[in-house]
Order: structure tokens, then sequence, then C-alpha cells
């Protein structure tokens, strides 16, 4: 392990207080200030020494310290200009000789990185938690796992099996990419300023093999969305704009192999897998298996 020391509730706000910095909600920033939590992200994350992890939305550097004593290379991406020119100062400081490189972007414009970080670790922004992780997971194929800290409700969403009522589009999403369990609860007041949510951290393995090609995953994602986007309705009355009518959709579930009275909600990711390759027939394309990503 790598001699870093970890900041606390004092040294975050001195930090702050220094760069005139008033966390905003439209960045969705929250501050982890307790040491003992980020301890336990990089043990949960089972980040390993001289790997490269990727962390998104840095803040004023609290869980990076935490991976760099864990003695992992850390690539942070983070949208404020302030905050990613003082982490990497704060980090000279704290952490000398780590290895850290700052990337001053929008998380979600991002499409490459420096690297290639085999895991994602993050407190990630609440406005954008879900879009920010599945743009990392389908652009960065060298994402191999990761721990993300979410708001609660959004974490049990992304982790949801098929029947539950918080079962929806991020968990039909999340497993075309691989497994996501939740993996504990974290209290509000670990945060500066105290969030009015709960939060969880969500652990994913992505797959050995994605099921289908970019074309075969928008086709699925497309289905998806309609499914869920009135989600009380049978997929054969949900999947009707998307297929011409309710007798078009009728035939395409028939072909994937579901029930012409199925709902989004009862369907496993093989599912919407089916119908997206049907979508694709119906559309004259191929059936997206021809180059699977790795």
């Amino acid at each position: 392990m790598a001699d870093v020391r970890l900041l606390g509730p004092a040294e975050i706000r001195d930090l702050a207080e220094m760069l005139d910095l008033q966390p905003t909600k439209k960045l969705g920033q929250n501050f982890v200030i307790d040491a003992n939590t980020v301890r336990r992200i990089v043990t949960v994350a089972g980040v390993r020494a001289g790997e490269t992890v990727v962390e998104i939305g840095p803040g004023l550097g609290s869980l990076t310290l935490g991976l760099l004593s864990a003695d992992a290379s850390v690539v942070a991406v983070e949208i404020d200009g302030r905050l990613a020119e003082q982490l990497s100062k704060t980090v000279q400081l704290l952490a000398p000789g780590c290895r850290l490189t700052v990337v001053h972007r929008d998380a979600l414009r991002i499409e490459e990185l420096p690297g290639e970080p085999v895991r994602l670790v993050a407190n990630l922004p609440y406005n954008v938690s879900v879009p920010v992780l599945l743009h990392f997971l389908e652009h960065f194929p060298s994402l191999r796992s990761g721990v993300v800290m979410v708001q609660a409700e959004v974490g049990h969403r992304l982790a949801a099996v098929p029947g539950s009522k918080v079962y929806g589009s991020p968990s039909v999403k999340a497993a075309w990419y691989g497994s996501f369990r939740t993996a504990g609860n974290v209290g509000r007041q670990v945060f500066w300023p105290v969030p009015n949510v709960d939060s969880v951290l969500v652990a994913f393995e992505r797959a050995d093999e994605q099921p289908g090609d970019e074309s075969l995953r928008r086709a699925t994602f497309e289905v998806v969305d309609h499914a869920f986007g009135q989600r009380r309705k049978m997929l054969r009355q949900s999947l009707a704009p998307l297929f011409g009518d309710s007798a078009r959709s009728s035939a395409a579930l028939e072909a994937a192999g579901v029930p012409t009275t199925a709902r989004g909600e009862e369907l496993e990711v093989g599912g919407f897998i089916a119908i997206g390759r049907a979508l694709l027939a119906a559309n004259g394309a191929p059936d997206g298996d021809s180059s699977p990503v790795a």
C-alpha cells in the first residue's frame, strides 16, 4: 500500500473554502468526507496494485486518494475546471509519487482515455449516474468490473431482476453488459453537503462477451425504451409504434419467442435481445450477431 493521507471533513471544507467552492446540484456535487467509507469502496471494488482505474467526478479527491493508496494508476475525469486543477496539487501533496492523470472533460462526451482502465470506481453525480455509467460501458470495453456509489433508488434499479417493482430500462441496459448487484448501503452523513436521499454501492462484472454488435445493442435499447415508456401495457401495444402497428409487433414477438401478452417488466435481457433481432430483421438489417464485442 502506498503512503497516502486520506481526506477528512476538515480537509474537505478547507479545500472548498480555498477554492471558494459551493457544491452545486447542477453538477451533482456531494463530496465524501469519511475516510472509512473511502476504504470500504476501494475494498469492495477489489482494486489491485498496478492496474489502471478510471474515476468519474473525483471532486476534491477523497476517493482518488483511496484508490492511489491501493497502488493503482488513476485516470480521473472531472468536468469542473477548478476541481480538475486542484486535484493534481492535492495528490502531489498527500500522495507524492502516485500515478494520477486528470482529464478535464464532460464524462458524457468523452470517448477516449489514456491507458486502458480495467476498473471503474466512482461516486457518480446523482443527476447523471445512469447515463454516465452506460456511456463508459459502451465506449470502454477494457472495463471489466467496478463499483459505483449512486442514489439508492437508482442503484436498486440497476441491480433489479424481472418481476421486481423497480425493474426497468436501467436494469435491462445494464444487464446487456454484465451482472450487477448492490454491495451495501451508505449513510447520508458521509457526504458534504448532506444529500436528502440515501446511497448504495453497486458492483458489476462485465460479461466475457457482449450479446452482439453495435447494431443489435441499439435495436435492443430502442425496444427497451418503448417497452418501459408505457410499462403497464402489453408489449404488442407498447412496441406497435416501433414495428408499425400491433399486428406487426405481435408477429415480431412470436418470431422472438416472446408471448404477445407479455409486459416489459417480465422479460430478462435475453428476451429483449431476441426482439431487437426481430426489429433488425423487420428493417432488413443483419441480425447483429456477426461480430460480438469482447
